[in-house]
């Protein structure tokens, strides 16, 4: 069956694209007419210890990618496929690839084991090849030190793959024995101690009863901070790394062991290189996000005798934590911003000051001030953007009253300094902490004013000065316009940007046109900030943004005219035309909420709307997604009006609602088929055999992304309160999707957090579809063809009510519908609602609620029920 593919292997490898392609081809070929050929004939070329590197380094990878995919449904195939494989082909496989573990050749060794460890994904949890973990244990003891390493990178990448429930107890002790063992001091090849030290960090989630034992853990523990002090970086990184995740995963553990780790921690951060250092910083930011965490979930109401699980490992380290994350902001890099992924001490250090302020508060304040006034005004660059970017980092955490005064006397000397500082870093560093500043302090929230009618003219000055300077200074100093415009955005009538907004407009306008202004970002930050100009504008300036709306227009048409374009500037124009079309979004929204600007506004409907259609013509994902949203706003704006552009915009409303490959752009169609209905109520109905077909299609498909499904369920609800009783063609389809899934996300217990989280969108979107489709029938003659649809619903909201892990949006939801079932069906749901499990416990629970929101919903629910009954 196997076959001689050394040299298509090599070929395919070819600089040559015709002998390249050809040879892609031929192995394409092969993988499908013979499959259990084609990858035994890879095993064999990749446990061929006389074939050439290269090839056997490519068998290797073609071979995981026959088993492992990234999206879902393809995974799900491939799992399938080789499970369906003939015992002893698999076997045959199997052992070739154990055969490899022990070659000499380095890309060999490491390939196999990650190919062991995806065929261990598919087959542990099936329970075969249960001799797996017993083979590879073996091999531990073996003299060569290459197979001693590649079986640790082995077991790392096995424990990567399966989940800990996979793998009994007693293999699992096994496992962390020998990673352990590999890890220890005495073990003289580097090579085997780092796969070793790799090999512990994949394992650690196996670990939770071996950590639960003094004794393992106090093992486990010593090694990993032996192994941190390793003559060798990589290994000194890798057993950071699992420090960082044992702060994460075994928070509540680590009191015996936080003093060592601290003197380790900081020990490295001054004296180690930077990849290292890096990790030790990284270890006190995961545990301020543990308390952080922690104490957002108990709130500030627990004693200090409480059994709240936070031991204040922070506060307490404070004294010392403080000072040596202070020093490593002066380590910055001279070309820092130049590269937008940059990643250094000073970084991660200020990272990591912002997170200690959020966990302790105020008490970070009188810490941190001294290194300020120390190093604001000294000559040296770096001491001056030290001391700012320590401000900035502390402000969100402590309260606004401890800052507020510090945060006064600070202002007019960063205005200054981002106008006349000489060093560009010092600027962007100042331009980004007046953004916090205003971020975190100035808002109709807070009772002391930072932003007076005396220095508003200053600081808006100051900003658009900022605007003009070098790429980065300009992007920052964007961003904290962004957050001055938005504290005002509750102001109601008159705004003290008001007298500035022209010129804060053309200023923006003219960043967007800088020749740099693909640098930094620069462009994108502009016009997210104009956006935000407009959304917290007043009235008053109502007539300004008018004026934009053919500025903004008249930009996008010109992307649109048919220039031919290399694909680099390609790209640049459809950013751009993203960008142009959530501009107009902003401002159809603007316009739109008031009669008398909507009224002008509508002058300018049609042509925007054939703009629009114009960018769908692009085919560009990224734009599709923008102009769908702004269309989505226009529909609103428009109202019934709307109707006039459906001929022309079905088709691209459909193509939407098909593009499974970018799931974002369907979910962003969806939403807009709800603000379509919700504009043209009735009129929607020519178009409902179409979209309803599309949507249906969309929930049955295993192709489409999970998150996508939960707003199809809410739009089946938008649908059929737009179109009423014309819905009744559609129930024998949409009724039995929603019980199915329903069922589905009743049971969820043992869940993690974040399927909870999807479940209960998905409950959210179930329940708002049925709370749809029963307004929609109400007070018609054809509401009896509900009926045999309530006991199921009442099953659900009976299921859910038990699960008791529902948020409040589900609740508020949920009783809606109970509500709305009886509002509908009047008596013939009166009796089914007296025999429901816990309808009357549900009503009382949402009725003493504290959000007003659930009770409101409650009360008109008992009112509908009280009405259904006595009928």
């Amino acid at each position: 069956m196997a076959m001689e593919v050394t040299q298509i292997l090599l070929n395919a490898q070819s600089v040559d694209s015709t002998v390249r392609k050809h040879a892609e081809e031929t192995l394409k070929q092969f993988q499908e007419q013979n499959l259990p050929g084609f990858l035994l004939s890879l095993s064999g070329e990749l446990a061929s210890e006389e074939k050439p590197v290269d090839s056997r380094k490519l068998a290797g990878l073609i071979l995981k990618n026959a088993l492992d995919a990234k999206e879902q449904h393809r995974k799900f195939e491939l799992v399938q496929r080789w499970l369906s494989l003939d015992m002893a082909v698999k076997a045959q496989i199997k052992t070739c690839l154990l055969q490899t573990l022990s070659s000499p050749v380095p890309d060999a060794h490491s390939t196999a084991s990650q190919v062991i460890a995806k065929v261990a994904g598919i087959e542990l949890p099936q329970k075969q090849w249960p001799e797996l973990i017993g083979s590879l244990l073996s091999n531990i003891h073996q003299v060569p030190a290459h197979v001693k390493q590649a079986t640790l990178e082995t077991l790392g990448y096995l424990c990567e793959e399966v989940s800990p429930d996979v793998v009994d107890q007693d293999q699992v002790n096994k496992i962390l024995t020998a990673v352990v063992q590999g890890m220890n001091a005495e073990e003289g090849n580097n090579d085997v101690r780092l796969a070793a030290t790799r090999a512990l960090y994949n394992a650690l989630s196996f670990a939770q009863a071996n950590f639960n034992n003094d004794m393992e853990r106090d093992f486990i523990m010593r090694v990993v901070c032996e192994a941190t002090l390793s003559p060798e970086v990589k290994i000194r990184q890798a057993a950071f790394e699992c420090l960082v995740s044992i702060s994460s995963t075994y928070y509540e553990k680590l009191a015996p062991y936080i003093q060592d780790i601290f003197n380790i921690t900081a020990k490295a951060v001054k004296e180690d290189v930077e990849p290292v250092a890096l990790q030790s910083i990284e270890f006190w930011s995961s545990i301020c996000d543990e308390e952080i965490d922690i104490l957002e979930d108990y709130g500030g109401d627990f004693t200090a005798d409480s059994d709240v699980p936070c031991y204040y490992f922070i506060k307490q380290a404070l004294p010392a934590l403080v000072p040596m994350l202070l020093e490593t902001l002066l380590k910055q890099e001279e070309d820092q911003d130049q590269d937008e992924g940059a990643w250094n001490l000073a970084m991660a250090g200020g990272t990591c000051l912002g997170l200690v302020a959020r966990t302790v508060g105020d008490d970070i304040v009188p810490l941190v001030m001294p290194f300020i006034q120390e190093n604001i005004s000294k000559p040296d660059w770096r001491q001056r953007e030290a001391a700012t970017y320590a401000f900035g980092s502390i402000l969100e955490g402590p309260s606004p009253d401890k800052l507020t005064p510090l945060v006064n006397v600070a202002l007019n000397f960063m205005l200054s300094a981002l106008t006349k500082d000489p060093n560009s870093h010092v600027k962007d560093t100042t331009a980004w902490t007046l953004g916090r500043i205003f971020e975190f302090l100035h808002g109709s929230t807070l009772e002391t004013h930072i932003i007076t009618p005396a220095n508003c003219q200053l600081i808006v000055t100051v900003l658009l000065q900022g605007m003009k300077d070098a790429p980065n200074v300009a992007e920052k100093s964007c961003g904290a316009l962004y957050f001055l415009a938005q504290g005002y955005e509750d102001m109601g009538a008159s705004s003290p940007l008001t007298p500035y907004f022209q010129e804060i407009v053309q200023s923006l306008l003219t960043v967007t046109h800088r020749e740099d202004a693909g640098e930094s970002r620069l462009r994108a930050a502009a016009y997210e900030t104009l956006n935000e100009v407009v959304r917290c504008s007043t009235d008053e300036t109502a007539p300004m943004v008018l004026q934009l709306a053919p500025i903004i227009m008249s930009e996008l048409h010109q992307t649109l005219e048919g220039q031919t374009l290399s694909s680099d500037e390609r790209e640049k124009q459809s950013e751009l035309q993203g960008l142009l079309c959530g501009c107009l979004q902003v401002i159809i929204q603007k316009l739109g909420a008031s009669e008398t600007t909507k009224f002008v506004f509508m002058q300018y409907a049609d042509q925007i709307m054939n703009l629009f259609l114009r960018v769908f013509a692009c085919r560009n994902a990224t734009v599709h997604e923008e102009a769908m949203l702004a269309i989505g706003a226009l529909a609103y704006a428009t109202g019934p009006d709307f109707a006039k552009y459906m001929p022309e915009f079905y088709k691209y409303l459909e193509m939407g609602l098909q593009n499974f490959e970018e799931y974002q752009v369907c979910a962003v169609t969806v939403g807009v088929v709800g603000d379509v209905c919700r504009a043209l109520e009735d009129k929607i109905l020519p178009y409902c055999d179409g979209i309803m077909t599309q949507l249906l299609k969309d929930l049955s498909s295993n192709q489409l992304h999970r998150s996508v499904k939960p707003p199809i369920f809410s739009c089946l609800g938008d649908i059929a309160l737009a179109i009423g009783e014309n819905f009744e063609k559609y129930l024998m389809y949409a009724m039995p999707m929603l019980q199915s899934a329903a069922e589905l996300s009743a049971h969820t217990s043992g869940a993690d957090d974040e399927m909870i989280e999807y479940t209960n969108l998905l409950r959210n979107g179930i329940l708002e579809a049925y709370s749809g489709i029963f307004q929609g029938f109400k007070n018609s003659p054809k509401t009896q063809l509900l009926i045999p649809y309530a006991p199921h619903i009442l099953q659900f909201l009976d299921s859910i009510y038990m699960e008791k892990d529902m948020d409040d949006v589900v609740m508020k939801t949920a009783i809606g519908v109970l509500g709305d079932l009886a509002d509908t069906l009047g008596s013939n749901a009166g009796s089914l609602i007296q025999q429901s499990l816990s309808s009357k416990d549900f009503l009382n629970e949402c009725l003493s609620s504290d959000d007003h929101l659930i009770k409101e919903s409650a009360e008109w629910a008992k009112l509908a029920i009280t009405r259904a009954i006595s009928v």
